[in-house]
């Protein structure tokens, strides 16, 4: 048995603060080609996480609060919002679903943000169509830019 302790996640969430990306995961799942994913993703309120999809239809992908404060942020086709949720112990929402198609991000808003992930494997590196075109890629200049309005979304 594999068990999650407040001592976990307060290492990753340090080792998040140091890695380049500014968030760090920890796989709970045995492998890549295991069919379900499960990881600890803790994440930095700096690090930008560029919009994406899942097109195969067995990725739902599902968030659940762990520490910390995370806005997830769903996207219609073109770029434009569709949905925010602020996932936090203080508003009450502790979990998202995404539905496999669907844009989305997520925000880390607080230092120590960690969140459980759930989705299908195998593991592939998303493809250029599950890459939101409209949002700049991680290291491109308006990253920190794009970061900064999502952020907005979620005031206070």
């Amino acid at each position: 048995m594999k068990i999650v302790t407040a001592e976990l996640l307060r290492q990753l969430s340090e080792q998040a603060c140091t890695s380049p990306r500014l968030r760090k995961n920890h796989n709970i799942h045995r492998c890549d080609e295991s069919r379900c994913h499960r990881l600890l993703n803790a994440v930095e309120p700096a690090s930008y996480i560029r919009p994406h999809r899942h097109l195969d239809p067995e990725k739902d992908e599902a968030f659940i609060l762990m520490n910390g404060k995370l806005g997830i942020v769903t996207f219609a086709a073109d770029g434009t919002i569709a949905e925010t949720v602020l996932l936090s112990r203080d508003q009450g929402n502790l979990a998202a679903d995404i539905p496999a198609g669907t844009y989305h991000t997520a925000v880390s808003l607080e230092p120590g943000t960690v969140f459980y992930e759930a989705k299908a494997g195998p593991y592939l590196p998303l493809g250029d169509a599950e890459k939101a075109a409209w949002a700049p890629g991680d290291d491109e200049p308006g990253a920190t830019a794009y970061l900064e309005r999502l952020r907005g979304l979620f005031p206070g």
